[in-house]
């Protein structure tokens, strides 16, 4: 087994904290060796979960983790080793139900978990305490391809999330 490298971070809630978590999270990868398209999916994917967690909650700090999957496992089944991004929130301000509802096709808003879902391998969202933690893994090596779209959520059972 490869070594486990994880790394994590946190952020204040500011307009800021997208471009500071994409050039960390980049800088991060980069050191891992990952691959420019990797860099580049995970930065999208990592700018639109701390985007969410800014927008649609309360949480007075971001937490993000970035998680180097190998394994020789994985190598050996040629089953891909892949990177994962984690953001986890504080939750909505009591009595919030957030914004439910679909977004309609032109407003400029709405559309994070789909890009999130077509350049990930996998993705999904868990509750964690009051917030949430919403993850997705990439192709570690630009030779692999996401099969996206991954798992979304669907209104009106979708705790909330607006398309």
């Amino acid at each position: 087994m490869y070594p486990v490298r994880r790394s994590s971070f946190e952020l204040a809630p500011h307009p800021g904290s997208a471009a500071q978590a994409r050039r960390m999270t980049r800088a991060q990868l980069s050191g891992w060796g990952a691959c420019e398209d990797t860099c580049d999916a995970a930065a999208l994917v990592v700018s639109e979960l701390v985007t969410n967690a800014i927008v649609h909650t309360a949480s007075r700090r971001i937490h993000c983790e970035l998680h180097d999957l190998r394994t020789h496992e994985a190598a050996a089944a040629g089953d891909g080793e892949r990177v994962r991004i984690a953001v986890r929130d504080e939750g909505l301000i009591p009595g919030d139900t957030g914004s439910a509802g679909r977004t309609a096709p032109e407003e400029e808003h709405g559309r994070g978990l789909l890009l999130v879902a077509a350049v990930s391998a996998a993705w999904g969202a868990q509750e964690n305490g009051p917030g949430l933690l919403v993850w997705a893994e990439l192709p570690r090596d630009a030779g692999a391809q996401a099969t996206g779209p991954g798992p979304v959520p669907d209104a009106p059972d979708s705790g909330g999330w607006a398309w």
